[in-house]
């Protein structure tokens, strides 16, 4: 079974739970420990950290999280009515492959159950397995990738830096899209930049997200999977200076986009990579990881469950066509439509709404297509 391959909690770190106030966070979750596992019945979110570094080119270090541990568990939660659960690590297998096999494995039966698995540690490589979890779910997959490069490979290899090559080529092909958020132009060749356009991908640079945070929300409404490097994160906030990196988000900012994840209904997956679990960063990525579960908490069942009922429908007509717009009356967010062409091979085998801004709207209005819509509509029939 699966959940054979996770090690608990390290005695050390049980100890510490006894020291804790009885309203934080480590008296409210549910730990696999030397003596048990926990029950998953009735769980929300399911948080396991990894221990595999080899994706770096490296030699795996036998690193432990109780520092991460110690700082998330220390905090309090919020207004929060949810069942947390942390199974523990998943130790490096004799193969980057072993591990890889075991986190595809693992979080094909959290999401079987309805439970969000959160990956948090080892190299962002571990995205390939996450997207490869959702191989037997029958459905395509939205990425979204916060990061400051695309990730392609520049050689025939799997790495913390080429991950995405594999996920666009190899069968099955369930990715739809692929989102970067944060992507700064000099890390990133013209070539790289060019394919992304090609492929009808989205991606944003660091300023366009940093001048206006709003413009991911919609984005992260429309992901499956988010896979978020701290690479992405200045230097001077998220503590890493063994690679520093003067320019990315801030701490603030990047505690917003994990709050954006963690509030669309859509997210079945999220994963924080690429940070040293015994250093200064396990502090922001343990309140990024807060503010994810903040936004978990308030989700509003909006589409793809609710129905059309609770929306206005607005109907554009530009040239030749009609864009159909929806805006919730329970949060007055927006969507537009993507229509189901009858005469080609579409990918998405329904009409479906795309998350939207109301400023796609009034561009609309004034007859400009939005980008989305249009990007949304080619990758549908590629």
């Amino acid at each position: 079974m699966v959940f054979d391959f996770l090690q608990p909690i390290s005695e050390s770190f049980e100890n510490y739970l006894q020291t804790l106030s009885s309203q934080s966070l480590g008296k409210k979750v549910v730990f696999h420990t030397q003596t048990d596992f926990p029950v998953l019945e009735g769980v929300s979110i399911a948080i396991f950290t990894v221990n595999e570094h080899r994706g770096n080119d490296k030699e795996n270090e036998d690193y432990s999280f109780d520092a991460f541990r110690k700082k998330f568990y220390g905090m309090f939660p919020g207004n929060w009515n949810t069942s947390i659960v942390d199974l523990g690590t998943i130790e490096a297998g004799a193969s980057i492959e072993d591990t890889y096999f075991v986190v595809k494995s693992l979080m094909t039966e959290l999401i079987k159950k309805q439970i969000i698995p959160v990956v948090i540690g080892g190299t962002q490589d571990l995205t390939y397995p996450m997207y490869r979890a959702y191989d037997n779910l029958d459905q395509m997959v939205n990425l979204v990738s916060v990061d400051n490069q695309f990730d392609f490979s520049k050689e025939n290899k799997l790495d913390k830096d080429a991950y995405l090559s594999k996920i666009i080529v190899e069968e099955p092909n369930n990715l739809f899209n692929f989102s970067n958020l944060g992507f700064q132009t000099y890390f990133n060749s013209q070539e790289e930049i060019d394919l992304i356009e090609k492929l009808y991908f989205e991606a944003y640079r660091l300023g366009e997200v940093s001048n206006n945070i709003a413009v991911a929300e919609p984005v992260f409404r429309d992901a499956d999977l988010v896979s978020i490097d701290m690479n992405s994160v200045q230097s001077s906030y998220s503590g890493n200076f063994e690679e520093f990196n003067p320019n990315g988000f801030t701490g603030k900012e990047i505690c917003a986009l994990t709050r954006y994840a963690g509030i669309s209904d859509k997210v079945t997956s999220f994963g924080i990579f690429n940070f040293n679990p015994n250093g200064h960063e396990v502090v922001l990525t343990a309140q990024m990881l807060w503010y994810f579960i903040e936004g978990f908490c308030f989700r509003s069942n909006e589409y793809p469950f609710g129905t059309k009922e609770h929306y206005i429908k607005y109907i554009v007509p530009i040239e030749d066509e009609e864009l159909i717009f929806y805006k919730s009356n329970k949060t007055e967010r927006w969507w537009i439509e993507i229509p189901f062409l009858t005469n080609v091979n579409n990918k998405l085998k329904r009409n479906t709404l795309l998350p939207c801004t109301h400023e796609d709207y009034l561009a609309a209005c004034e007859q400009e297509i939005p980008e989305r819509w249009w990007k949304a509509q080619r990758r549908n029939i590629l």
